[in-house]
């Protein structure tokens, strides 16, 4: 089963993703802030990592880098998540490491094809 590593401090947010993700065959592990976050991508091993950019402890910019900065999880993708869709995030989102982003208010058949995609070209690998 996929794992999917969802790190979301909103919890209506964090508990619609979750459900909405799980009934697509998804497991999925949470975290509520950016530090938590960073310790579980690296004892849960996900297979994916959607990260609220907007988050408290750390936020998901320098949560974003510290995965991608160890090398036990920098080939993890992760799909940047942010309802801050101001023009240049998506390249900060890429900068800091992300693989990919996306934008609150969530749509699940958008976000389920960034999904798929990742996975796939990480099975390739």
């Amino acid at each position: 089963m996929t794992k999917i590593l969802l790190v979301e401090d909103n919890e209506m947010n964090l508990d619609m993703l979750s459900r909405r993700l799980q009934r697509k065959g998804f497991e999925i592990v949470t975290a509520t802030d950016g530090e938590t976050g960073v310790r579980l991508a690296i004892s849960a091993t996900p297979d994916l990592i959607l990260m609220d950019m907007s988050l408290p402890v750390m936020d998901g910019w320098e949560a974003t880098r510290r995965i991608k900065d160890n090398q036990g999880t920098c080939a993890i993708p992760v799909i940047a998540l942010t309802a801050h869709a101001m023009e240049g995030d998506r390249e900060k989102a890429l900068a800091a490491g992300a693989n990919d982003y996306d934008t609150k208010p969530i749509e699940m058949p958008r976000l389920l094809e960034k999904i798929e995609a990742l996975l796939q070209g990480k099975s390739r690998s």
